[in-house]
């Protein structure tokens, strides 16, 4: 998702440049005033038809302000602020077209989906579209004189290339607009000025991979221009964590444009894409980040007081925002939902550097991790990783000049066997198990000492659960052989054991239990056809039910059910492991009789099949724990709650695999029924 920031007037703790700090203050408390009655909204809208560029600029920037406060909102929308801001971007006053893009941009943002596709409702489009062509004509003639100065309008591009990002995420209508009206050649021009200007490329580079992102029709109009300008920062020398991060995002941008590259540069475009994803994953950041905090402090013992002051105070309220990406609502185009997760390192001041390079660090190692995962997952959107997020653009439509003679070498997979190639090639599966590790002490504990480092805790957190969602991607999509053979699947079992079980308690943070009980399935499953010994004691695989039963995602639930029933029917044919499978078996009946959601009960009915399908120790722990009079009174109930429940709730893709276990749980009785006469 697009990013909270303006760039003349900062947040509230900052001091406005160009404002007096006496005139930000009665500004704040002439706000104030407002707030009790109906909200600073009217008096700054009104501010904006002034005649006077500073008050129009004074207005946009406590706009931009005030709207991060999410409840003023609706105020500022009721009074028609979007069709009233929108012509601001086309203002005289360069500094009044930055403040006003910024406006928009922090509305669009806080304001979530349905403000933007208010914006786009309202054309504001149409005006940034204008906007951002402007910049790209005046990038040359705006040249600097001095080395250190800000290009004035290079600042403008960022707010208006964020804005559009923002709106393109969340709005068809919007990246309908984009694909019709030209603009990814103009957001490749931003991207361009990465030797002058990081933080515009940088926005510029995650506006282009989220447009190139299920968008066929943006495809269509793709040129070798583009393609270069990505594959020249791909293949870029420079270094440094920034780097890092547009390097990543201009190699899940070229592999959402896969289908319109020429067969001839293919290959040389897969290996480029892996290996920027693999340089990537080989930084530690367990190590850089204390590295980055310690010349932090160095830096700041020589720094003068009020500017210490004046960082801490920004870097705190920016650090605010990130852990606020833990509650970001998820946005739908095109009828598809997509997980948003905010980046708001540029928050960051120009004083905070070394946070601001730990953050694209651990951006850039999360997004080299969901791009994997893309290149691993099939077309359907039933399989999409990301809460029903689609996975990069798989479509095969292009110019003619492109796309003729396009190979299966990326197509979706699968894995086509040059993808898999590059991946082992670089050690992508080897990277992505140590990135599961839980993050190095000595990195959470400096960052426990500082509040505005605090918020790189839960970063450290997302990438660990990404590494593990990762995994298990791969593990779906790659030859066991590929992976090191059954000593080293064992290995992995072993240390995601070590990761469940590890602690004195089961994990109980969501999103890491998912990912991880995700990853543990894949892996026994692989484990299991392959006929190596399983690694779970009985004792961990009561623990992991009993934790799983108690959480609220369904997916952890099912997939520690499926994860019992893999195990279970593992043990049957061994010899001695009746009373381990009668554990297994009446752990599974509880949650096909007690659990709240349709599919879990279906999956407990489907891995109790395959428990009890087959083996004299499976015959005798099915009886011991009466499992056919059990299944008989669960059968009718199961049905039963098909037709009350299955039609509203659930999609036809569900209901067809729980019409095939209503089918096999009627089998299987009969089944039992003959064993228990012989």
């Amino acid at each position: 998702m697009g990013k909270s920031k303006t760039t003349k007037f900062k947040r509230p703790q900052f001091n406005a440049v160009g404002l007096p700090m006496n005139a930000v203050k009665e500004a704040d408390a002439e706000e104030e005033d407002h707030d009790d009655e109906d909200g600073p909204a009217a008096e700054l809208l009104e501010k904006l038809q002034s005649p006077s560029a500073d008050v129009r600029e004074f207005a946009c920037a406590s706009i931009s302000r005030v709207v991060q406060q999410s409840q003023t909102i609706p105020g500022f929308l009721q009074r028609d602020a979007v069709r009233r801001l929108g012509p601001m971007l086309l203002d005289s006053s360069l500094p009044v077209r930055e403040t006003a893009a910024g406006a928009l941009r922090n509305l669009s943002a806080c304001g979530g989906q349905e403000v933007c596709e208010d914006m786009a409702k309202h054309d504001v489009m149409t005006p940034l579209t204008a906007l951002l062509r402007e910049c790209c004509a005046g990038f040359e003639s705006a040249v600097v004189s001095m080395k250190d100065q800000k290009n004035a309008v290079e600042d403008v591009a960022n707010e208006a290339v964020n804005l559009l990002w923002n709106l393109c995420e969340s709005s068809s209508q919007a990246l309908s607009v984009f694909n019709k009206s030209g603009l990814v050649d103009v957001v490749v021009q931003c991207l361009e000025r990465h030797p002058h200007n990081m933080e515009l490329a940088t926005s510029a580079a995650h506006c282009l991979h989220t447009v190139t992102e299920d968008n066929p029709e943006l495809l269509c109009s793709m040129n070798t221009a583009v393609l270069g300008a990505l594959e020249n920062v791909l293949l870029s020398s420079e270094t440094g964590t920034a780097h890092t991060l547009l390097k990543t995002l201009s190699a899940g941008t070229l592999w959402n444009l896969k289908s319109s590259l020429p067969t001839a540069r293919q290959a040389q475009t897969l290996n480029a894409v892996v290996a920027a994803l693999s340089q990537c994953l080989d930084l530690d950041a367990g190590t850089l980040i204390p590295e980055l905090r310690q010349a932090e402090e160095v830096r700041l013992r020589n720094a003068p007081a009020a500017t210490d002051t004046e960082d801490q105070a920004a870097g705190e309220l920016a650090v605010e925002e990130m852990d606020e990406e833990e509650e970001a609502p998820k946005r739908r185009r095109n009828g598809t939902a997509r997980k948003v997760d905010n980046d708001f390192s540029d928050l960051l001041p120009r004083g905070k550097e070394e946070l601001r390079e730990a953050t694209a660090l651990l951006t850039a190692q999360q997004t080299s991790l969901e791009i994997i995962v893309n290149m691993c997952c099939s077309d359907d959107p039933s399989d999409d990783e990301w809460e029903e997020e689609s996975s990069s653009d798989e479509s095969d439509m292009g110019p003619d000049g492109l796309c003729d003679g396009v190979s299966n070498l990326m197509s979706p997979l699968c894995l086509s066997a040059e993808v898999q190639g590059a991946l082992i090639n670089h050690n992508i599966p080897e990277k992505v198990l140590k990135k599961t590790e839980f993050p190095r002490k000595e990195a959470v504990d400096v960052c426990h000492q500082s509040p505005s480092w605090k918020g790189l805790i839960k970063k450290m957190q997302r990438v660990q659960s990404r590494a593990l969602t990762c995994l298990h991607s791969i593990l779906s999509a790659m030859d066991a052989e590929c992976l090191g053979g059954a000593a080293a699947l064992q290995g992995a079992a072993q240390h995601l054991s070590t990761l469940v079980f590890g602690a004195a308690e089961m994990p109980k943070e969501e999103e890491f239990l998912e990912a991880v009980i995700s990853a543990m399935r894949s892996l026994l499953q692989t484990i299991a056809s392959k006929n190596i010994s399983q690694c779970m004691t009985p004792q961990q695989l009561m623990s992991l039910s009993e934790a799983a039963t108690r959480c609220d995602v369904v997916s952890v639930r099912v997939n520690a059910v499926a994860i019992l029933g893999i195990t279970g029917s593992t043990l049957a044919k061994e010899k001695g492991t009746a009373e381990t499978l009668q554990m297994i078996g009446n752990a599974l009946l509880q949650v096909a009789t007690r659990d709240t959601d349709l599919v879990v009960n279906g999956e407990a009915l489907d891995a109790l099949v395959d428990v009890f399908a087959d083996g004299e120790e499976a015959e005798t722990a099915a009886k011991n724990i009466h499992l056919l009079p059990a299944l008989k009174a669960l059968q009718p109930v199961f049905k039963a709650k098909m037709r009350k429940d299955g039609r509203g709730k659930y999609c036809p893709q569900q209901l067809c695999v729980l019409d095939n276990i209503k089918v096999n749980l009627r089998r299987f009785i009969g089944y039992l029924e003959k064993v228990v006469k012989k």
